[in-house]
């Protein structure tokens, strides 16, 4: 299981989702992904995505107005 990392720092949705969509193709499967955002609709809109895909995510707050996000690749 490998662990990728992925800044999307000052993004603007969709940008955070499509970057992480394209990212997690190039991963094998029960790879875990880390988005680090600092916008809270980033993580909303990838849990309701990831819910789609059955993709396991968590999002937690590491700071203040500061979010990683996990997914992990089943499929």
């Amino acid at each position: 299981m490998a662990v990728r990392k992925l800044d999307c720092l000052s993004e603007l949705c969709p940008i955070p989702l499509l970057r992480a969509m394209q990212e997690l193709k190039t991963m094998e499967t029960g790879d875990i992904l880390i988005l680090r955002s600092d916008h809270s609709c980033v993580a909303i809109e990838i849990e309701k995505w990831a819910v789609g895909k059955k993709y396991p995510m968590k999002a937690v707050e590491v700071g203040e107005g500061e979010w990683e996000v996990y997914i992990q690749k089943t499929k």
